[in-house]
């Protein structure tokens, strides 16, 4: 009975998304933050993110709502991908040298203890002296 009333109010809303709920966990990590600092400020925003993420739950305006979760997703995968590429260059440091092409910027790895090697850019041609 309750879950046909849901059932029934929801239909046509947008409902939850990645960026709703993105919303909601900066919403409690601020709730948390201000248990430890005893802010006012922290609980306002905690309040307004929750605020935000059930307008976007009820809202009507689905077109709206998936334009705004693709942009955040957009930019989520931008993040996760640049973190990403950082913790695989941090596991290489051990195996290989990292090096950036003068000309174009080209990343290029080098095995490590090869001492002064000749290098090859594989974009530009570019050659250049670096030790590894």
């Amino acid at each position: 009975m309750i879950m046909q009333k849901i059932r029934e109010f929801m239909y046509g809303r947008y409902g939850t998304d990645q960026l709703s709920l993105a919303l909601i966990a900066c919403g409690f990590a601020f709730s948390v933050l201000r248990v430890f600092t005893d802010s006012k400020l922290l609980y306002l925003l905690s309040l307004v993110l929750y605020g935000i993420a059930l307008f976007r739950t009820l809202s009507k305006d689905i077109g709206k709502r998936r334009a705004e979760n693709q942009k955040f997703m957009n930019l989520w995968y931008k993040a996760k991908n640049w973190w990403g590429g950082l913790q695989a260059d941090f596991d290489e440091r051990k195996r290989y040298k990292h090096f950036k092409c003068p000309s174009c910027g080209q990343k290029i790895r080098i095995p490590r203890g090869r001492g002064k090697v000749e290098i090859r850019c594989p974009k530009c041609s570019e050659k250049f002296i670096k030790k590894a």
